[in-house]
């Protein structure tokens, strides 16, 4: 049965939400077990349990979370989101702003392969203090 435009609406919004809010195990029971997530930085495909790790060292660096300017499409078997995530370094309280583009294919309410874009020079500044 193909999931609804509504139903995948949801899921995505769940997904960033929980992301923004720190809430890690949530973003993780929105893709399948055996999920693809690919990086245009690095053209490498990660798992589910990768992207968990690494969106945790993230929710541990970066305070005041916020997926601003979503601009979310829903298709049948998937969405598109654009949106800017901003936040501010715990550390030293720096801003953080991360412009990105976001291509998921959904299946059974569930994300199985997600493909993010982002300007490596953004992302350079957002990891910049990662080990600080």
């Amino acid at each position: 049965m193909m999931d609804s435009e509504v139903d995948i609406r949801a899921m995505a919004t769940r997904f960033f939400d929980a992301i923004e809010a720190g809430d890690i195990e949530t973003m993780r029971t929105t893709f399948t077990p055996d999920a693809e997530i690919w990086h245009n930085t690095d053209e490498a495909v990660g798992t589910r349990d990768q992207t968990a790790a690494t969106l945790t060292a993230m929710v541990a660096r970066i305070k005041d979370r916020l997926y601003a300017d979503r601009r979310l499409t829903v298709f049948p078997g998937g969405f598109v989101q654009q949106h800017v995530l901003t936040g501010r370094r715990v550390h030293d309280d720096g801003e953080v702003r991360l412009p990105c583009a976001i291509i998921c294919k959904v299946e059974g309410g569930k994300i199985t392969r997600l493909d993010e874009y982002f300007d490596s020079a953004h992302v350079a500044e957002f990891r910049k203090f990662a080990n600080v």
